[in-house]
C-alpha cells in the first residue's frame, strides 16, 4: 500500500508541474513553447484559465492530502521509530564561563 501511495504521490507531483507549466503568464509560459497556446481555441481563453486554475487547487489538495496519508498513516513501523540526523547529534560541549581575575579590572 504504501509503495501505491508514493507512485500515485509522484504521479499527481508530476501532474501538477505540467498543469502550472501549461498556464499562460505574461511571458506566455509552457503553453507557448510546446504548442498548448491552441488549447485556448478549444475552450475558449477564460474558460481555459478557469480551468487549469481550478485542475490546479485540485492537484495541489490532492498532493498535500496523500503527503498527509503517506506521513501519518502508511509509512512503515522500522521507518516511524527512526530517529531523525538532527536528534542523532549530540549536542555541542559550552566552554565554561570565563570569569575575569580578582585583582584585575
Amino acid at each position: 500500500m504504501y509503495t501505491i501511495a508514493i507512485i500515485l504521490e509522484m504521479f499527481v507531483g508530476v501532474l501538477l508541474i505540467l498543469v502550472v507549466l501549461m498556464q499562460s503568464s505574461k511571458g506566455g509560459g509552457l503553453a507557448g513553447s510546446l504548442g498548448g497556446a491552441n488549447i485556448g481555441t478549444v475552450f475558449g481563453v477564460r474558460r481555459t484559465s478557469d480551468f487549469l486554475s481550478k485542475t490546479t487547487q485540485i492537484l495541489a489538495g490532492v498532493f498535500m492530502v496523500l503527503a498527509l496519508l503517506i506521513n501519518l498513516w502508511l509509512l512503515p513501523p522500522h521507518e516511524r521509530s527512526r530517529e531523525s540526523v538532527i536528534q542523532s547529534t549530540p549536542a555541542p560541549a559550552l566552554p565554561p564561563a570565563q570569569l575575569p581575575a580578582q585583582g584585575q579590572k
